[in-house]
């Protein structure tokens, strides 16, 4: 194993193999969020090439969603039963296999198949749960940052591809679309083969912020067991509820809403799909910035006041769309603080179900309140599609999601305010 020669080498030169890790885990997030967000793009290409509707099409996208969701707990039961390596490179090899079957399909069925059932499921086993299980195994100091950064690299993949992604769908078809994102994943998929390892036991070292090593912990019982049984002692708790109501709420005013129908609905408003794409590209960069920002700002502020302003700025800026004009001006002046908070909820929801559940409870904790986001996402990829089908536009769908992040911004305050721990300082 590579890892075993790279580590020593680099722990000469004062470099923690978890940063290594962490480059890893962000190449693949990013790389099989991009995977997950190219059907943003396709919508138009597939209501023009088969003659489907935009509920027809909805449909499939929405189960993605469901999908990707539902395996989040059960992700983590299964990395912390067969490790972090084998689940991921089972995934991204699932993940490239379902794109090269969608870029041959030709009825609506193997749309399901492929983009609904396989990349539904592979993308939710390389989803945040795997971002937060390798943040909390490797590191204690610095984890807000790094959830940040990882956090940052799933977003920004579902929306820095988009660009390309277009103007390869209108200038060569949209099956030439799909190149970059699955090469991409294919890279990923060889570096977590080669570099990565499971724990930082296995090489001898501590998490980054900690001086002991302390051995894997050891699973008592299956995956499904290991899931079911931490939902149900999670559920009895208020702060388990609040976190899942919000995420719900987060899941349906971004990646369900925004990401999938953002495009057609501009196009609706007479602008070109890469314009468009190029709109949400620019969210993407701010995304980046605002949550590495959230995770530097989750540890060192109270976490149930960073999602209340998180969740209540989200809603003004979903409620100004409509009224942006669809202008230039408008239209950046949307991307850049709907950008800033796409994801920047993650870190401090992660932060909360450590606080609340310990640290090997927390991921698999998380993995059920993704559920609840993924819930959100597809009831919104679903019910965007019927809202443009039924009441011939997007934007009652969008000023239901801004009313939503009020409520949201309201329940998250039910959290009790978590007590003081001391602080860890950084090994160098």
């Amino acid at each position: 194993m590579l890892a075993h020669r790279l580590a020593p080498w680099l722990a000469r030169r004062g470099i923690h193999y978890g940063w290594v890790m962490i480059a890893i885990t962000f190449m693949t997030a990013l790389s099989t969020a991009a995977a997950m967000g190219m059907p943003g793009v396709l919508i138009a290409p597939l209501r023009q090439e088969f003659g489907w509707d935009t509920t027809d099409i909805s449909g499939p996208l929405a189960l993605r969603l469901l999908l990707y969701g539902l395996m989040g707990p059960f992700a983590a039961a299964l990395i912390y039963r067969y490790g972090v390596v084998r689940v991921v490179a089972v995934a991204v090899s699932i993940i490239v296999t379902g794109m090269a079957l969608a870029s041959q399909m030709t009825e609506l069925w193997q749309l399901w198949a492929t983009w609904g059932v396989m990349l539904g499921f592979a993308t939710g086993m390389t989803a945040l749960v795997l971002g937060a299980t390798v943040a909390s195994r490797w590191f204690t100091a610095r984890r807000g940052l790094v959830l940040g950064l990882l956090t940052a690299a799933n977003a920004t993949g579902q929306l820095l591809f988009l660009p390309l992604a277009a103007w390869l769908a209108e200038h060569l078809g949209w099956r030439y679309a799909l190149m970059p994102a699955a090469l991409s994943c294919l890279l990923a998929l060889l570096l977590m083969v080669l570099f990565a390892v499971d724990h930082p036991a296995t090489l001898g070292l501590a998490p980054y912020g900690e001086t002991k090593v302390t051995p894997p912990p050891r699973p008592t019982q299956g995956a499904v067991r290991t899931s079911f049984s931490t939902l149900r002692e999670a559920s009895r708790s208020r702060v388990f509820w609040a976190l899942f109501i919000t995420f719900f709420i987060c899941g349906g005013s971004t990646n369900g809403l925004v990401q999938t129908h953002f495009i057609p609905l501009c196009m609706d408003m007479g602008m070109l799909q890469v314009q468009a794409a190029g709109v949400l590209a620019l969210m993407g960069a701010f995304d980046f910035a605002g949550t590495i920002f959230s995770g530097w700002l989750s540890d060192r502020f109270d976490n149930r006041w960073l999602l209340f302003w998180y969740y209540g700025l989200r809603g003004l800026s979903l409620l100004y769309l409509p009224y942006s004009g669809f202008t230039l001006v408008g239209l950046t002046t949307f991307a850049v603080f709907y950008g800033l908070d796409w994801v920047a909820t993650v870190p401090p929801t992660v932060r909360l179900a450590a606080q609340g559940f310990g640290r090997e409870r927390a991921a698999v904790v998380f993995g059920w309140v993704f559920t609840a986001h993924q819930l959100g996402a597809a009831t919104a990829a679903f019910g965007g599609g019927l809202a443009r089908d039924t009441l011939g536009s997007y934007l009652p769908a969008f000023l239901a999601a801004g009313l939503a992040c009020a409520v949201a911004a309201v329940v998250i305050l039910i959290i009790p305010r978590p007590q003081p721990r001391p602080v860890l300082v950084a090994a160098e």
